[in-house]
């Protein structure tokens, strides 16, 4: 009796406890901790969204769950220097009171041209959007470099790109309001470049728009090029975020490492109903950052 009560218990011992094995095989088939912060998605009306109207922007950024949108001057939201007081405050209200957590404007001011009045031109209509930004509540605008010149010496064109930022950018702070520049235009949408026209400039208000473009890749390669301005980045736009060329996958990671708290606002066009979507968008964004 003792030898089968023995060979029994052996036996058992031999055999996985149901508990114990079901724990380890979860874990065998879930090995990864999925990422509990990942970054924030936001709208660049620049192409979605250029024909939506305010409340068209929060009801679908709200279904979406997008938490952010950036404005871009013309289009059809209408949120433009030529504002009342009275319509101003309106904007700010209908953003203060939706699910949207900030609100930033995308202008078109550029600083490169040969021709100064065209230049001046630029910085007074800048630091007139900076009032705009400021009443309806916005805390950025994305401004351009916007192109190198033929014919034109590079380093003096960097330089006075720098020196138009500088002003801009002090005019802002005062405001509240940050001078984001966006990596882009002819030759100046490589990170080395916008690295210079940033020293130029000797100002410490003067932030970047990081652009999600081909030649972050190029030259010293891209977390080269990333470590060049990553602390100055205060915006983020997406493209396509199936493009296996762009490496989202390790941007996501740096950018969270680097403690970037600012929002990633996808400038896409949409080939669906808009709010399928940008829901598919914004899940392919998590899942690009182990998020879901």
């Amino acid at each position: 009796m003792f030898l089968q009560t023995s060979a029994i218990s052996a036996t058992a011992m031999m055999l996985p406890i149901y508990g114990q094995s079901s724990e380890k095989e979860t874990k065998k088939s879930n090995p990864v901790t999925l990422n509990q912060n990942p970054l924030k998605i936001g709208l660049m009306t620049y192409t979605l969204g250029k024909d939506w109207d305010i409340e068209t922007i929060i009801k679908n950024c709200t279904e979406a769950e997008w938490k952010s949108v950036e404005l871009r001057t013309t289009h059809k939201h209408g949120v433009e220097v030529s504002l009342s007081d009275a319509q101003r405050a309106e904007v700010k209200k209908r953003f203060k009171d939706s699910a949207l957590e900030t609100i930033s404007l995308a202008s078109a001011f550029q600083y490169h041209s040969t021709d100064q009045a065209e230049v001046k031109k630029n910085i007074e209509g800048t630091k007139e959007y900076v009032k705009l930004a400021k009443d309806v509540g916005a805390t950025g605008i994305r401004v351009f470099p916007n192109a190198f010149v033929n014919g034109t010496d590079k380093e003096k064109t960097m330089e006075q790109i720098g020196k138009a930022l500088a002003e801009v950018a002090s005019y802002a702070n005062d405001y509240g309001v940050e001078i984001r520049v966006c990596v882009h235009g002819s030759g100046t949408n490589t990170p080395p470049i916008i690295k210079k026209i940033i020293d130029y400039s000797q100002s410490p208000y003067v932030y970047v728009n990081w652009n999600c473009g081909e030649p972050d890749t190029t030259g010293e390669g891209f977390e080269y090029n990333f470590n060049l301005l990553k602390d100055r980045i205060k915006g983020v736009h997406l493209h396509e975020l199936y493009n296996a060329d762009y490496p989202y996958r390790l941007f996501f990671k740096l950018l969270a490492e680097a403690g970037y708290k600012g929002y990633c606002n996808a400038e896409v066009g949409q080939s669906c109903e808009p709010v399928p979507f940008m829901k598919y968008y914004r899940a392919l964004f998590l899942a690009l950052q182990n998020a879901i």
